[in-house]
Formats: C-alpha cells, structure tokens, sequence
C-alpha cells in the first residue's frame, strides 16, 4: 500500500474506532439521577438467548450483532440487549422506556 493511501485511511480508521467505542467514562453533567435507580441494572455478555424478541438495538435501532457482541443490561430482572457499550447510558436515563419495547416485542 503506499504511503499517501496509508496518510489517507488513518484518520478514517481512527475516526471509526471513536465512533464505536463511545467517549466513555465521562458522566454527563446534566444527567438527573433523582428520577431512577441504577442499582437495579447489571451489565452482562450477551448469552445468545434464542428467546429475546428483538433483532435491533432498542435505543438506536441497530440490528443486534452489527457493532460487536451485542451488551446484555439487566433492569428489574428483564434483560435488554444493546448493539453496544455506547447505547448503556442512554439506556439508564430512561431504562423503563426501552423495558417496555422489549416487553412489547419491539
């Protein structure tokens, strides 16, 4: 490959890894926790449960496997699976939103 193609896909390349690891880390500071609590949600692997009845991720609309293993989060013993670790934190500003989806099957 020559260089000046290299010079070109790096900040491609580089972008993209951003895109879809999330900034990550940071809290956002205009996020009100007095309306929910996180204690009652877990992060797991996804264990390829056949019985999940969604395909996409319920807070983008990804299909599931697209971004990676997709995330398993556990809220009030319902498991909802995301396309990825970026999809976590919106998930806790509203979990009982994207609980429904899941228990609606979509």
């Amino acid at each position: 490959m020559k260089t000046t193609t290299k010079l070109l896909l790096l900040p491609v390349v580089t972008a993209f890894t951003i895109f879809l690891t999330g900034c990550g880390g940071e809290e956002d500071p205009h996020h009100d926790h007095g309306g929910h609590d996180h204690s009652a949600m877990t992060e797991e692997p996804a264990t390829g449960n056949s019985d999940y009845p969604l395909t996409t991720c319920v807070v983008s609309g990804e299909a599931l496997g697209s971004m990676g293993t997709p995330v398993e989060v556990v809220h009030n013993g319902v498991t909802v699976k995301l396309c990825c670790k970026s999809c976590i934190d919106d998930f806790k500003a509203t979990p009982e939103v994207f609980v429904a989806k899941v228990k609606a099957g979509g």
